[in-house]
């Protein structure tokens, strides 16, 4: 898995020019840099996808097929693809296009010094940090705008499907004890609690835990969380799963339950964060994030290294 996330890289770094090359690669003890993201509409450090060649292009569609797995692959592509979708329906207002993505490199393969890189625009924030023979890939945030797009009635496209889909299954399944304990509010937020901050900060676990809910609920919680770490490759999603204390975990819905109004759901443990939102444009646009406290950005792997480093 990491030859190939570093082959991948390499291969991208190869078809870049001088010029490319320094606009691209920052250095990954850059924190400010390494920290700071976005999934609002906007220029981001590094190179955007719209000035790049068609083999470039290539390349940096090959980083992230690398690190996801074959479905988020598609719904990453998906995602990006709707940016023309939403300039149409906006009238070009605000010039949107599906190449506004930008990739940043933080550092470069090759050494025994951690590195990674970030791909990101509107509705898409992939970051991937590689120390000490370990992967770090989140945050990892997906949108859709619109989220779902209809032919009388029926779904054409709706790339965040399953994330809605497997929520409102454990929340009618769970038993009415359950749900009274899983729906905390009638309102949904506005957008996520956490937003784009860089650190989680306090979000106060809230809802029905496992030991609250019968064994099938129980397993369809695990399922939505497993289906979160399942945007990655198969082997850093076992890692990422592995990790979880699944006893821990609380899950809250806020906001209406019925199909096409606004709603909201959270998902946390004490390492984990998943944060889901649809509210906005008559609850026909969606946020999705997957979080871990100590660990976005690769802030836990690069402890590590520096740790080892300097008592070497």
């Amino acid at each position: 898995m990491l030859y190939e996330i570093a082959e991948a890289t390499r291969r991208f770094l190869d078809l870049l020019d001088e010029g490319q090359r320094a606009a691209a690669v920052r250095d990954v003890a850059d924190d400010d840099l390494r920290r700071t993201w976005a999934y609002t509409p906007g220029p981001r450090p590094g190179l955007v996808l719209g000035d790049l060649d068609r083999t470039q292009r290539k390349a940096v569609h090959g980083l992230l097929a690398c690190v996801l797995s074959p479905h988020a692959y598609a719904q990453v592509a998906g995602v990006m693809a709707l940016e023309d979708v939403l300039d149409d329906r906006e009238g070009g207002r605000r010039d949107r296009h599906q190449g506004d993505y930008w990739t940043v490199l933080l550092g470069e393969p090759g050494s025994d010094e951690p590195w990674g890189w970030r791909v990101e625009g509107h509705h898409l924030s992939v970051s991937v940090v590689v120390a000490d023979g370990r992967v770090s890939a989140t945050p990892f945030f997906l949108g859709a705008n619109p989220a779902r797009v209809t032919y009388r009635g029926r779904t054409v496209s709706q790339p965040l499907r399953l994330e809605e889909e497997l929520a409102r299954e454990l929340l009618d399944r769970m038993g009415r004890t359950a749900r009274g304990l899983a729906v905390v509010s009638d309102q949904p937020p506005p957008d996520l609690y956490t937003g784009n901050d860089s650190r989680i900060g306090d979000v106060e676990p809230q809802g029905v835990t496992p030991a609250q809910l019968d064994r099938a609920s129980r397993g369809l919680l695990v399922g939505l969380v497993r289906y979160y770490l399942d945007r990655l490759h198969s082997d850093l999603a076992d890692e990422e799963f592995d990790q979880l204390d699944l006893d821990r975990l609380h899950f809250a819905w806020q906001g209406s339950a019925s199909r096409g109004a606004g709603h909201y759901y959270r998902i946390q443990g004490p390492e984990l964060l998943i944060e889901y939102d649809n509210t906005d444009n008559d609850a026909n646009h969606a946020h999705t994030v997957w979080r871990r406290r100590s660990g976005d950005f690769g802030e836990d792997l690069l402890a590590a290294h520096r740790a080892a480093v300097k008592h070497e």
